[in-house]
């Protein structure tokens, strides 16, 4: 730890996290800000996706907000950066018009986003839900559970929080984890869409959860299926939703 988080650290943090808001609107910027500390939490402020990388090395941050649309390096690119060595909860903030970036933030690593203009409420909810899955996400493996789930060449190390393919540890996000988890729990069994979202995301599913689970879905495949147009571990069930393809340990 630098010298920098070591003197934050003394000097205390907030219960409730610390949150890092990139956005080149200062406005946006100031008033998530504000909106945050109403609810207790601390805020890193930052403009662009350089000075998001930056905060990141000086605070020790729990969950970031962040845009997509800024100058010298962008909301995306700052999240391929970021998802090389860090996994916390990253929220896209994007505009309506910007559904390809929704998207792309999704297949790169984020687990959110919420669309601008924000609503307040929905914001501190989202926040909230991903700050409590990552938690528990971190934490010790209650006693009583199977350290690893193991199905083929698949295993999932509850007690590291790691994914290990064909003996080759594989980098998931938080979000992933918990669906791919979800899923080796259960081998076999049919989820919805609305079901993994409402398992996971810890809230109640709409008609928009669809898309979002697809994607973190396309995504999983992408990093532990040898073959993703013939995938062996996860399954689409057309019409229903998805499985893990049980096999023998």
């Amino acid at each position: 730890m630098d010298s920098k988080k070591t003197q934050r650290t003394a000097a205390g943090k907030s219960a409730e996290g610390t949150i890092l808001v990139v956005d080149d609107n200062r406005e946006i910027v100031y008033s998530i800000s504000e909106l945050l500390k109403y609810e207790g939490y601390d805020v890193v402020k930052a403009y662009d996706g350089m000075q998001a990388l930056d905060a990141m090395e000086e605070h020790d941050i729990d969950l970031i907000l962040l845009d997509v649309m800024m100058p010298r390096l962008n909301g995306l690119s700052a999240l391929m950066k970021l998802r090389e060595k860090s996994r916390i909860p990253v929220i896209i903030l994007s505009a309506k018009t910007e559904e390809s970036d929704k998207v792309s933030g999704l297949v790169l690593g984020a687990d959110d986003y919420v669309e601008k203009p924000y609503n307040p409420a929905e914001l501190m909810a989202r926040v909230k839900a991903h700050l409590r899955r990552y938690r528990a996400w971190g934490g010790e493996t209650p006693k009583g559970e199977e350290d690893q789930i193991v199905n083929g060449g698949l295993i999932l190390d509850k007690r590291q929080r790691v994914v290990i393919v064909e003996g080759e540890e594989v980098r998931l996000t938080a979000t992933e984890y918990k669906i791919l988890e979800l899923l080796m729990e259960h081998p076999g069994q049919v989820f919805s869409s609305e079901q993994i979202y409402e398992n996971v995301w810890q809230e109640s599913a709409d008609y928009t959860v669809e898309n979002t689970v697809m994607v973190h879905i396309r995504h999983i495949r992408e990093k532990i299926e040898i073959d993703t147009k013939k995938p062996r571990y996860v399954k689409v069930v057309w019409g229903i939703g998805y499985k893990m393809e049980k096999y023998n340990s």
